[in-house]
C-alpha cells in the first residue's frame, strides 16, 4: 500500500510533461521531458532506411518515416508506464525534422506519390543548371534577396520541380488538384492530425524558409518565386509560427494531445541550446554539420557563402528571429561511409579508438565532398578526395583524417561567419550524435583555437521542439523567460595545441579542398583546340604496351627457369 501511495505521489510531483518527435535523416526518436526541469524522462529510437537508386540519389520511404514515429511513440509510452509515469501528463507534442527533404502525396488517398527525396540528394543538378542559365548573368544568388539562399540542389523547390517534371503520377496529381507538397514536418503533422480525414496541412516559418519559395521578409509564400519555379501555390502548406496549436493527435496512446511546436532540426537545436541572444551560435554534428548564429530580428545577408534563414518565431504574435547558417553535407555520414563502404570499422564508436591510437593523420587529408561542397563554396562539381598518402599511411591515419575533416569544415564556416558579422565567436556550443566522440570535440577546439562547450544532455534538438510546444498559447506549461530556463550543465574542451600548428594544418586542408573542386564535369577533355587529341592517350598507350612487353618477358623468364 505504501508503495502504491509513493508511486502515485511521484506521478503528481513530476507535473506537466512535453513530448517531441525528432525525425532525422538516419533515425526517428520520440522523447518526453519534464516541463519544469527540462529533464529527459524516457525515449525510443528507430533507424530509418535510406535507398540510393542511382549515384547521387538519396531517398526514404514516407510511410516508413510515419510508421517509425508511431512505433517510437508507442514504445516510449510503454516505458513511461513501466516507470509508473502517467502518460496523461503529456500536455503537448513538438515536431522537429530533417529539413529540405521533399514529399508529395495524394490528399484523397493519403498515399505518397513517390519516395521522399532527401536533402543531400544530387539528382537536381541539371534542374539547377537550367534555372541558373535563365537568370541574368547566370547568377546562383539571383533569388537571395528574397530567400537568403543560393539556387542549389539542397533546397526543396528544385526537388519539387524535378518530381513534377519526372514523375507522371505527381504531374497528373498536380493537374487534377490532388497533390500536396510538404517537408517532413508537414507530412507528419498532416498524417497525425487525421490525414485524408481532415488532417492539418501546415509548416512552420523555419522549414518554409528552406524551400526557396518563401520570402523571409514578408514571412509568407512568394508568388514571384512560385512563378519562377513554375509551382502552383495551392499545393503548398499553410505557414504558421513555430509555437502554436496546429491540431490534435487523432490516434494512438496520445489521442487528443495538441501538436503545438514545429521547428526544422537546426532551429530546434538553436532553441534547445538557448541561443536566444544576438551573436550566440551552436554547431550540430549529425549526418551533416550545421552551424547557426542568431543575428536577431533583422536578416543579415552573407557575403561569404553562408545562408540567411529563419531561426524561430515562438508564437503567432512574436517577432521572427533570423540566423546565419553554414551547412556541411557530410559529417556523421563520413563515419557511416568508412563503416559500410570501406569496412575499416565495424561500429561508429570504433572510429574514436582507431584515430586515438595514432593521434595524427600523418599528413593525410580527407575532403568528404560526396555530395559536392556546401557552405561556403556551394560547388556541386566537387567530389571526395583523400590526399597526402604515403606507404606509412594506415587505416588509423585515415580515421583521424576523417574526424579532422569534420573540424576543418566547421572552421571554414566559422571564419565566414566572423567575416559577415564582424564579431568573433568566443566559444562554440555543440550538440548532436557525434559530440559523444571526445577526440572529435578536442580536435574541434584545437582547430578553431576557441573553447568548445558540450551540454551534458545532448538531446538539444528534441528539447528545442518540446520547449516550443510547451510554451504555445493554450498549452503554456513551459516558460521561455530567460530567468525561468533551467541552467544547462556542460563540459568545456579548451584548445591544447599552439595556433601556428593549427593554422598550418588548416592551410593544408584548404589546399586539399582546391584539389577536390571541379572534379565532376560534363565537358569533354580537350587540348584547348575544341578537339580531343589522339596524342592525349599516348602516355596511356606506352603504359599498356610496356606492361604487355613486361608480361611476355616475365613469361619467357619463368619458362626458362623451369
Amino acid at each position: 500500500m505504501n508503495g502504491i501511495m509513493a508511486a502515485s505521489s511521484n506521478r503528481i510531483m513530476l507535473g506537466p510533461l512535453v513530448a517531441a518527435i525528432d525525425q532525422g535523416t538516419s533515425s526517428t526518436r520520440f522523447l518526453v521531458f519534464n516541463a519544469k526541469t527540462a529533464e529527459l524522462l524516457s525515449h525510443h529510437q528507430v533507424e530509418i532506411k535510406q535507398s540510393f537508386p542511382k549515384e547521387g540519389w538519396v531517398e526514404e520511404d514516407p510511410k516508413e518515416i510515419l510508421q517509425s514515429v508511431y512505433e517510437c511513440m508507442d514504445r516510449t509510452c510503454e516505458k513511461l508506464t513501466q516507470l509508473n509515469i502517467d502518460i496523461s501528463n503529456i500536455k503537448a507534442i513538438g515536431v522537429t525534422n530533417q529539413r529540405e527533404t521533399t514529399i508529395v502525396w495524394d490528399k484523397e488517398t493519403g498515399e505518397p506519390l513517390y519516395n521522399a527525396i532527401v536533402w543531400l540528394d544530387l539528382r537536381t543538378q541539371s534542374t539547377v543548371e537550367r534555372l541558373i542559365n535563365k537568370t541574368p548573368g547566370r547568377n546562383k544568388n539571383h533569388l537571395k534577396h528574397k530567400t537568403g539562399l543560393p539556387i542549389s540542389t539542397y533546397f526543396s523547390a528544385v526537388k519539387l520541380r524535378w518530381l513534377m517534371d519526372n514523375v507522371e503520377k505527381i504531374h497528373e496529381a498536380v493537374l487534377s488538384h490532388k497533390a500536396m507538397f510538404g517537408t517532413v514536418d508537414s507530412w507528419l503533422i498532416w498524417c497525425l492530425t487525421g490525414g485524408k480525414k481532415g488532417g492539418v496541412h501546415c509548416t512552420d516559418v523555419t522549414n518554409a524558409s528552406r524551400t526557396m519559395l518563401f520570402n523571409i521578409h514578408t514571412m509568407d509564400w512568394d508568388p514571384e518565386l512560385c512563378t519562377y519555379f513554375d509551382i502552383p501555390m495551392e499545393i503548398l502548406p499553410k505557414v504558421r509560427s513555430s509555437s502554436e496549436i496546429y491540431g490534435l493527435m487523432k490516434s494512438g496512446p496520445l489521442t487528443g494531445v495538441p501538436i503545438s511546436g514545429c521547428l526544422g532540426d537546426q532551429s530546434a537545436a538553436l532553441v534547445g541550446q538557448m541561443c536566444f541572444k544576438d551573436g550566440q551560435a551552436k554547431n550540430t554534428y549529425g549526418t551533416g554539420c550545421f552551424l547557426l548564429k542568431n543575428v536577431g530580428t533583422k536578416p543579415v545577408m552573407s557575403d561569404h557563402g553562408l545562408l540567411t534563414t529563419v531561426a524561430y518565431k515562438l508564437g503567432r504574435d512574436e517577432p521572427a528571429y533570423y540566423a546565419l547558417e553554414g551547412s556541411v553535407a557530410i559529417a556523421g555520414a563520413v563515419v557511416r561511409w568508412l563503416k559500410d563502404n570501406l569496412g575499416i570499422i565495424q561500429t561508429s564508436s570504433e572510429l574514436e579508438k582507431l584515430a586515438a591510437d595514432v593521434g595524427t593523420s600523418y599528413g593525410c587529408y580527407f575532403v568528404p565532398a560526396f555530395s559536392g561542397l556546401y557552405a561556403p563554396y556551394w560547388e556541386p562539381s566537387a567530389r571526395g578526395i583523400i590526399c597526402g598518402l604515403t606507404q606509412f599511411t594506415n587505416r588509423s591515419h585515415l580515421a583521424f583524417a576523417a574526424l579532422e575533416a569534420v573540424c576543418f569544415q566547421t572552421r571554414e564556416i566559422l571564419d565566414a561567419m566572423n567575416l559577415d558579422s564582424g564579431i568573433h565567436l568566443a566559444q562554440l556550443q555543440v550538440d548532436g550524435g557525434m559530440t559523444s566522440n571526445r577526440l572529435l570535440m578536442q580536435l574541434q577546439a584545437d582547430i578553431l583555437c576557441i573553447p568548445v562547450v558540450k551540454p551534458s544532455m545532448p538531446e538539444t534538438t528534441a528539447l528545442g521542439a518540446a520547449m516550443a510546444a510547451g510554451a504555445a498559447e493554450g498549452v503554456s506549461v513551459w516558460s521561455l523567460n530567460p530567468d525561468d530556463l533551467t541552467e544547462v550543465t556542460s563540459e568545456k574542451f579548451e584548445p591544447q595545441i599552439n595556433p601556428e600548428e593549427s593554422e598550418l594544418r588548416y592551410a593544408r586542408w584548404k589546399k586539399a579542398v582546391q584539389r577536390a573542386m571541379n572534379w565532376e564535369t560534363t565537358e569533354p577533355v580537350n587540348n584547348g583546340n575544341e578537339e580531343t587529341s589522339i596524342f592525349s592517350s599516348v602516355p596511356l598507350g606506352f603504359y599498356i604496351l610496356g606492361s604487355m612487353f613486361m608480361l611476355i618477358g616475365a613469361k619467357y623468364i619463368a619458362a626458362g627457369q623451369k
